[in-house]
């Protein structure tokens, strides 16, 4: 496990241990960057190292009961939060607050690693501010993200940013095609996880071929007319996105298939999440503006938020799809 993050996220790793090595522990920490880059790998880590019984060159030894316990996930100094649904509530931030303020807890410092954190509502992220804004003893807090800029600019400028780099894409796709998954199935989820594992997962699995299929099937039928896609929506796209989950990854890939317009009206050079339908994708190019596209991309980004609010799934999408189709329009 050490080795596999630190050969995937080397500068990172060496930043923490360089932190402990000089005694520089920070209170709060923003690890930032895309799915499938380590971050959670790389926050057990660090808590292995900061409560290690016997650390060597700022390396944890991984066989004291202390690292054990922190990579099984039940060292009482070690908390980890995560969605409660579709977000982080309020009444979480505060039992996590008087968790970290009661005694009762082993010798060392205390841990806590806020998964998805972009996903706390407001309640929650004024709660946490508050904590960090004032922190009590040895408390080290580890907010993981894919979003940065979706967390309070406050608590931002608390935290020390902790960026986490992609792997190579094209190294990615090249290994995946090598075990039979078509180029452009390998496009597709390679924009979606930087974990390779996680993406060949994706890439076999039946029903996320149907829900890319389904996404491009709602792009042609946008295209046509409004009262297709309309019809579309309740016909095919509501039957296959039947979880919330689905409904999440559908809206990502359908702002990928936007991102490869807006790259195919640019002229770049970018490697396209939907290779196998450039033709099309270059067809809707030539009959948006670029203003226009921003404005779609927008409404996309804006009906995950609803998604999150729980706003009903038909609504939500019949909405998106009027707001899309006043995009097409010849320049």
């Amino acid at each position: 496990m050490v080795s596999s993050i630190k050969q995937r996220q080397k500068a990172v790793i060496d930043r923490l241990e360089s932190t402990f090595l000089h005694k520089r522990i920070g209170h709060a920490y923003l690890f930032d960057g895309e799915k499938g880059t380590g971050k959670e790998e790389a926050a057990i880590h660090f808590g292995k190292l900061l409560l290690c019984e016997r650390p060597q060159n700022a390396v944890p030894c991984e066989t004291c009961n202390a690292c054990k316990r922190v990579q099984a996930r039940i060292h009482p100094n070690v908390t980890i939060i995560e969605p409660d649904g579709q977000d982080i509530k309020k009444e979480q931030m505060s039992s996590l607050i008087m968790k970290m303020t009661k005694k009762g807890y082993e010798p060392g410092r205390k841990i806590y690693i806020i998964a998805r954190a972009d996903r706390m509502n407001a309640a929650a992220a004024n709660t946490l501010l508050k904590f960090l804004e004032e922190p009590e003893g040895d408390v080290t807090a580890i907010l993981l993200t894919e979003a940065y800029h979706s967390i309070l600019p406050t608590i931002q400028s608390r935290c020390q940013r902790i960026p986490f780099l992609p792997p190579n894409r094209e190294e990615m796709m090249a290994k995946l095609v090598e075990t039979g998954i078509t180029p452009s199935m390998a496009a597709t989820v390679t924009m979606l996880t930087a974990d390779s594992e996680k993406a060949k997962e994706l890439a076999e699995n039946d029903q996320f071929a149907l829900l890319r299929k389904t996404v491009l099937k709602l792009m042609e039928a946008a295209d046509r007319h409004v009262n297709e896609a309309l019809l579309f929506i309740q016909s095919d796209w509501l039957p296959v996105m039947k979880e919330k989950e689905d409904m999440e990854l559908g809206l990502d890939l359908l702002l990928y298939a936007y991102r490869d317009i807006v790259s195919l009206k640019a002229g770049l050079q970018a490697e396209l999440t939907f290779p196998d339908h450039q033709q099309h994708l270059r067809t809707l190019s030539m009959k948006m503006t670029y203003n226009r596209l921003s404005e779609n991309m927008e409404s996309i980004l804006q009906a995950k938020k609803k998604l999150y609010g729980n706003m009903n799934r038909t609504l939500l999408m019949e909405q998106l799809v009027l707001n899309l189709q006043e995009g097409l329009m010849l320049v």
